[in-house]
């Protein structure tokens, strides 16, 4: 820019021969970009029709290297290339700058500027198309700058010192309006409100003279702001930037920043997990991306849009005698004022579209809500959960100081009570710094009960009841009752069958932040969760009166799905073992509601309703044992069997006893199982229990089997099966005699008890136990050698498992075909199988499956 010159570091290494000024000229216009001799000779000689050597052209090249480097012009294929950084030119560096916009950097971009492009060389711009285009870009360049440094300066006062600039600039371009309105801004400023009126006629004369046109929308504004002496325009603050404080100690999120800024978006979650905290910070972290301005509204403060409108408005500078009356008419003008403007808008707190709507215009949006907003149809949404424990811990000992943080067991304490929920880390955090006296220890001890919790979550004003209460109180009464029975509750979430049992109203629940969609479960269902502080001020505002009957009420439900289900849960049920034909999609229902039912039965418990505890325990067991969750099983069963002994119901006392010697088989603990079942067994005999008795010895006999009892348990199951009441009691003791017979490698009798168990199974509708069955069976044709009987019937089983979707009958399935592969020799398909079995095994944590198909793969 202005004459050529080329420097390194202090020393002049500009050409002084006007060919290598030419050449140099024709690389600079040309940077960076491959040219051929060709090319050079017709833009140096161009009227000469390439008369001119190709060996001249490379000389030139030559001679122009020893002046500027060899490593500046490269050669590449037959070609010659400027190789320079974009810094190195000045045009480059120039261009950068202006793009900034940052006051600095306009400086020094105006002082790179030295005269026209390449005035000495090309002075009329006639030799080379690319000087004239280029000059008219950095005139235009120029002027920007100018007008964007020049705005800088009033903004921050210097109004005094621009006058001179500016008359200069309007004298020289008396056309180009925004230094016109500077130069009356600046004048008005400085006292002169009737000269800068009078610059504003005379360009308006000189239009309508001339061109019999009006100045700019903008420039009219400011002249009837100055009319009417508008006194936001005395002083002057810089552009609008409305933003509260940032959030001290931001913690995390650092992957949701950056997708806040942009377009419109919608930063949406539930209560108190910091959506406002993320919006406010991003906003500034990009503050300078936006050079004309930040607007902010609370709209939980300012409801109205219409006031809104007003407030932006009068900010972006509106005269207040020019705010239109209606919100329509506000909405196109917000439109105009910000078309052409590089603003960020942010929304905090909306509590639906209808308030965002009118403010919505073509500058990035950032909206914070509890609801997602949804009839936004354009907007980009940013969900927004609960700290994980590592960063809320960092939060906390942020908030706290690292000394009073180094106590990790009682700073993850806390975090735990918090449940990962900024606005409570927070309030816990600023009450220790509050108290310099405490310690986390301390506070931990003050908010581990529950009871006070809600009460001792508080920081001087700022309490979490409070943020808890504002969702609320603006909900209707349905939703309300549904959010309090919630609070009877200890479940990790709930589907929507139970929200809308307890009065409906979930979405109305997530809209305002105290409810969270959580998952479509594997039955289909839409499930809820609550966060447990949530949970608490529900639970403050229910009746304990009313929690006997939220639980009644759902036991009642529960109890009915569980026993419509057509798994057959209740050994010796006929009614439910009925109605068994196609139980996957009941299976699946119970997987998805294993949490809630054992929750439930927790619940009821705690209640004191005990009948109803033990029942829904009872209920469960076969889908528990079933599945192996054993975990489950055992914590349901401890509660069941204190509920029945605090009930005073014999019986009940009886069946979880014989429960727990089934969980205790299950976890091959023989000498608890024969405990737990000699409970079950006095109890009985004691009362008369008929086919509980029963069903009790057929468990006995297998956990003699299992002590190496065989003889005994023979006995004890032959005496079962010759007082079986039913065919399902029939079916199951003959199962067990057969299992029995087999271990005593009587596999004759075997085979037949058990294919007679299969067919009994088979009758009752109960494939499940018919598969079972039907796995043992094959074993025992395995040890007769009758291996394609075994095959026909371990592949039987298989289908049975697939169409159920029974993952543990389907690896022990997988398991009888691999015997049958491998007695085939066929190793290979045998050690597929026994692989996919041990992998399944290895899944539901089931010990004893996993070394049985460890052992066939050592014998594949």
């Amino acid at each position: 820019m202005g004459a050529l010159d080329v420097r390194d570091g202090t020393q002049d290494r500009t050409p002084t021969a006007p060919k290598h000024r030419d050449l140099l000229t024709v690389f600079i216009l040309n940077a960076r970009r491959p040219l051929t001799v060709e090319r050079l000779r017709a833009l140096l000689w161009p009227r000469e029709g390439g008369e001119r050597s190709d060996s001249l052209v490379r000389g030139y090249i030559g001679q122009l290297r020893q002046l500027i480097g060899k490593d500046v012009i490269t050669t590449v294929s037959g070609t010659y290339t400027l190789a320079i950084g974009e810094d190195q030119l000045d045009v480059d560096r120039f261009r950068r700058l202006v793009a900034s916009g940052r006051r600095d950097d306009l400086v020094e971009a105006l002082a790179l500027w030295r005269g026209p492009v390449l005035a000495d060389v090309d002075p009329d711009a006639e030799r080379w198309a690319e000087t004239g285009r280029l000059r008219e870009e950095l005139e235009e360049l120029r002027l920007l700058a100018l007008e964007r440094r020049i705005g800088l300066d009033l903004d921050a006062g210097r109004h005094r010192e621009t006058l001179a600039e500016l008359r200069n600039l309007v004298r020289r371009y008396p056309l180009w309006q925004r230094f016109r309105g500077q130069y009356m801004l600046a004048l008005y400023r400085s006292g002169r409100r009737v000269d800068a009126l009078a610059a504003y006629s005379a360009l308006r004369d000189e239009l309508d003279d001339g061109h019999a046109i009006e100045p700019d929308p903008g420039l009219q504004l400011l002249y009837h702001r100055m009319l009417h002496d508008d006194a936001s325009l005395h002083v002057s603050a810089g552009p609008p930037v409305l933003l509260p404080h940032d959030v001290s100690h931001f913690t995390d999120r650092q992957d949701l920043i950056d997708r806040v800024i942009g377009g419109q978006v919608v930063v949406h979650g539930p209560v108190g997990v910091g959506k406002s905290a993320l919006a406010l910070h991003a906003a500034w972290r990009h503050r300078e991306s936006f050079p004309d301005g930040i607007l902010y509204a609370d709209m939980r403060e300012t409801a109205s849009p219409a006031a809104v409108l007003e407030d932006f408005l009068r900010w972006l500078g509106c005269p207040a005698q020019a705010v239109p009356a209606t919100v329509d008419q506000r909405e196109r003008l917000l439109r105009t004022y910000t078309a052409n403007r590089r603003l960020l808008v942010l929304l905090d707190n909306a509590a639906d579209e209808a308030q965002v709507r009118p403010l919505l215009t073509a500058c990035p949006t950032v909206v914070t809500s509890r609801s997602a907003l949804g009839g936004l149809t354009g907007a980009t949404r940013v969900p927004v959960g609960v700290l994980d424990d590592d960063s809320a811990k960092d939060l906390l000992v942020k908030l706290i100081g690292p000394d009073r943080g180094s106590d990790r067991e009682d700073v993850s304490k806390l975090v735990h009570i918090c449940g990962g929920l900024p606005i409570a880390l927070r309030i816990t955090g600023s009450r220790l710094a509050s108290r310099p006296d405490w310690t986390a220890g301390y506070l931990v001890g003050l908010l581990e009960d529950e009871r006070n919790r809600l009460d001792r979550l508080n920081a001087g004003d700022q309490t979490l009841r409070s943020v808890f209460s504002i969702g609320y109180d603006g909900l209707p009464e349905t939703a309300r009752r549904t959010l309090r029975s919630l609070g009877a509750l200890s479940a990790p979430d709930v589907a929507d069958w139970v929200a809308a049992r307890l009065g409906g109203g979930a979405e109305t629940l997530v809209e305002a932040g105290l409810l969270e969609t959580h998952v479509i479960d594997v039955a289909g269902q839409a499930r809820y969760r609550l966060h447990h502080l949530t949970r608490l001020f529900a639970r403050e505002l229910l009746d304990e009166k009313s929690v006997p009957d939220v639980l009644s009420d759902l036991f009642a439900v529960a109890m009915a799905r569980v026993q419509a289900s057509r798994f057959s849960l209740v050994s010796g049920d006929l009614r439910t073992a009925s109605a068994t034909g196609d139980i996957r999609e009941s299976v699946e229902w119970l997987l998805a509601e294993r949490a809630f039912l054992t929750g439930l039965v927790a619940d009821l418990h705690g209640a004191a309703l005990d009948d109803e505890c033990w029942r829904l325990a009872h209920l469960l067991t076969p889908f528990l044992e079933r599945h192996r969750f054993l975990d489950d099983w055992r914590h349901v069963s401890e509660t069941a069997l204190d509920a029945a002994r605090r009930a005073g119901n014999v019986r009940g006392e009886a069946l979880i006893l014989r429960d727990q010697g089934d969980l205790h088989r299950a976890e091959r603990r023989w000498d608890l199982a024969h405990d737990r079942l000699r409970l079950a067994l006095g109890i009985f005999l004691r009362e008369g229990g008929g086919g509980d008795l029963a069903r009790v010895r057929r468990r006995l006999g297998h956990v003699q089997l299992e002590l190496g009892e065989v003889g005994r348990a023979l006995l004890t199951l032959t005496r079962c099966l010759d007082s079986a009441e039913n065919p399902r009691d029939a079916a199951e003791t003959l199962h067990a005699l057969g299992v029995t017979l087999k271990r005593g490698e009587r596999m004759d009798e075997a085979a037949d008890r058990l294919a007679a168990s299969a067919e009994l199974f088979a009758g009752l509708g109960d494939r499940l136990r018919q598969a079972d069955a039907l796995v043992e069976l094959a074993a025992v044709q395995l040890a007769q050698n009758l291996t394609s009987d075994a095959r026909e019937t371990a592949e039987t089983a298989r289908g049975i498992a697939v169409r159920l979707s029974d993952r543990l009958l389907n690896a022990h399935a997988l398991l009888a075909l691999a015997r049958v592969n491998l007695a085939e020799d066929a190793t290979d398909r045998a050690r597929d199988l026994a692989g996919e079995a041990q992998k399944i095994f290895e899944e539901v944590g089931d010990d004893r499956g996993r070394s049985e198909a460890l052992d066939v793969l050592a014998q594949a």
